[in-house]
């Protein structure tokens, strides 16, 4: 199993869960983005840096996960995607997706995408949470147990 970040949006906080998880559990480790990714010295943990351009970081996420590898994204796309190859998605606020939930959080994307295009102002997304930051712990160290 691989661990798959997408790491352009990727909260640093989460990256430094998923670092000590990945030396812990001897599990593989790969940040995908844009820019170039600063990761710790460890056998287990990389970084790949891909061409900027809409969706390059997602495309490669999708073309390198397989089934039973988790990716670790904000992205609903993206994790519908994966979760079609049969690979997990958890958020960096804790929540993972599966083929139960992707489908109505796709649809609710594509609901707030409509009203913004529309005029009606959301206000975005809340401020990254010390709680956020513990689901995310307790989700992840939940899934590699069962691993």
């Amino acid at each position: 199993m691989t661990i798959w970040v997408d790491a352009d949006a990727c909260p640093v906080v989460v990256r430094e869960i998923l670092f000590k998880a990945a030396v812990r559990t001897g599990v593989t480790l790969t940040l995908i983005a844009n820019q170039a990714v600063r990761v710790p010295p460890s056998p287990y943990i990389s970084a790949i840096q891909v061409s900027s351009g809409f969706d390059v970081a997602d495309d490669e996420i999708v073309r390198r996960a397989s089934a039973g590898d988790l990716v670790i994204t904000s992205d609903i796309p993206l994790a519908a995607e994966v979760i079609e190859k049969g690979a997990f998605a958890l958020s960096p606020r804790g929540e993972l997706l599966s083929t139960e939930n992707v489908r109505s959080r796709l649809i609710m994307r594509d609901f707030m995408d409509t009203m913004r295009s529309s005029g009606v102002h959301s206000g975005g997304a809340a401020t990254y949470s010390s709680a956020d930051k513990q689901m995310f712990a307790n989700q992840l160290d939940r899934y590699l147990a069962k691993q």
